[in-house]
């Protein structure tokens, strides 16, 4: 047997189908004996591997492990379970051993580290596991060799989607993922694509996909989305592809593909790519569902872009702004404030590019994040390689500090002072109270209102700091609205 585990990572009001070990249950479909364990619905994780690990002749436990709370959860659970069945191999995949391999290896319960796509890598994997082939010769593999030294074999090329076999939806509890939100009752996730063409400093895709990206043909997408429709009830779905309309042609023919589903549907977009569309794809994207694009904006600034390698002026993104509000598309703008080298400058204008943004399109939705480098495959943003020194275990990376840094909550910065950084969580109080997103579907309508009247001051006379009232009426909404954990 195999068995694919998936660590939590969210809430379970927050829970989506676990695409990762999804897409590996799918080579196995009809050929292998498998097991799927999500943490995010599980209660018990750990008890119920032990169970399967202690019943079954297990020949791989397989884990996706991302960076942050995933990784926290990957080792509450995992180093137990070696323990106790030290006979079983580990292999983790994902984000985490792709972009910090060395320190997922360090780890003596992991065995192998998948780096990038894992689909054709997992299943050679399996064949060295039962003695068919030599693990040196897995493109895409890191493991340790008989000296406990780590081994790299050369990264795999990412392929389509469209190569690999459907999702086998059938063999999870559907039910318990296709949850409510702002786009619809029943709402689910899908990859169209795997990767981004483009080589951002900041950004932990580059690692994954060598700035390559594979698309799935718009008649399997369409198919795909059909099925859930038909099969499930599904209503909405959440595209997670990193870039979604690489090509006008291909949008603009899964647009008429799937128009007849009803489904409303948000995806992530590059700014310069949808500028480039014409009126009427943008028209026919909207009246297929499209209801929110996440943009990276990144920056207000563009001497700041330009060290990003983003390839985007901010004029690009004004213009986008004023122009996707015609077809009653919501733009959801990304920021990412902190530049190393002037992180002062580069908060206040950013701060002040927003409020612009907001004079052109007030309905634009605004994620502030502080910078936090990641790994990459030339010099990070900033050139912080010898400011920052990442944790070399999954052990610390899971402590409280490494869990701070890794979801922004107090990146610990050097070269980021704490009243700076105070103003940028400020600022984010303000402007999203101002303006409260519409994906908080739990928020009444009064408490919208309410949010907004005592913000609108502090917004107009720029006062951001020290927003107490307005942390409290948030946080008495959320207790007053408190998430179905029994969804």
């Amino acid at each position: 047997m195999i068995v694919l585990y998936n660590p939590k990572v969210t809430r379970p009001p927050n829970r989506r189908f676990p695409l990762s070990i999804l897409s590996l249950a799918a080579m196995l479909e009809g050929r292998e004996e498998y097991a799927l364990v999500d943490g995010n619905l599980d209660p018990n994780p750990k008890d119920t591997l032990a169970a399967l690990l202690r019943e079954k002749p297990v020949e791989l436990l397989a884990s996706t492990v991302m960076p942050g709370p995933q990784t926290k959860s990957a080792v509450e659970t995992l180093p137990e379970l070696r323990q106790r069945f030290p006979h079983v191999p580990t292999a983790w995949g994902g984000y985490f051993p792709t972009n910090y391999t060395e320190a997922a290896l360090n780890a003596p319960y992991v065995d192998y580290a998948v780096r990038g796509q894992g689909e054709e890598t997992f299943c050679e994997l399996l064949d060295a596991i039962r003695g068919k082939r030599e693990v040196k010769g897995i493109l895409g593999l890191s493991y340790k060799d008989r000296d406990a030294r780590h081994v790299h074999n050369p990264e795999r090329p990412i392929k389509s989607p469209g190569e690999y076999p459907w999702y086998p939806y059938h063999r999870l509890p559907v039910e318990k993922y296709l949850l409510p939100t702002y786009l619809g009752r029943r709402t689910a996730v899908h990859h169209a694509s795997i990767g981004c063409p483009y080589a951002c400093n900041f950004c932990g895709v580059v690692t994954f996909s060598g700035s390559r990206e594979k698309v799935e043909p718009p008649e399997r997408t369409a198919a795909i989305l059909t099925r859930l429709a038909n099969n499930y009830g599904v209503d909405a779905v959440q595209f997670y592809d990193n870039n979604f309309f690489l090509r006008e042609h291909n949008a603009r023919e899964l647009a008429e593909r799937i128009t007849p589903l009803k489904m409303r549907w948000w995806c992530e977009g590059r700014i310069d790519i949808l500028l480039r569309y014409s009126d009427s794809t943008l028209k026919a994207i909207r009246s297929a569902g499209c209801t929110m694009v996440y943009l990276g904006a990144e920056s207000g600034s563009d001497w700041v872009l330009k060290e990003m390698k983003k390839q985007l002026k901010t004029e690009q993104t004004l213009e986008l702004a004023a122009r996707i509000r015609r077809f009653g598309i919501v733009p959801e703008f990304s920021f990412v404030i902190g530049n190393p080298q002037d992180p002062e400058r580069d908060t206040a204008e950013c701060l002040r590019f927003i409020r612009k943004l907001k004079r052109l399109n007030p309905e634009s939705e605004i994620i502030i994040n502080t910078y936090t480098p990641v790994p990459q495959r030339d010099r990070m943003y900033g050139h912080v390689e010898d400011q920052v020194q990442f944790p070399t275990t999954p052990e610390e990376w899971a402590t409280d500090r490494w869990q701070r840094f890794t979801t922004q909550k107090d990146p610990s910065a050097p070269w980021l002072r704490s009243r700076t950084k105070r103003l940028i969580d400020n600022f984010d109080v303000v402007v999203t109270s101002r303006w409260p997103t519409i994906q908080d579907i739990r928020m009444p309508a009064w408490g919208r209102r309410l949010l907004t009247a005592l913000s609108d001051w502090r917004y107009r006379l720029r006062m951001y700091a020290y927003p107490v009232e307005l942390k409290w009426m948030r946080q008495y909404l959320r207790l007053r609205n408190p998430k179905e954990e029994s969804l």
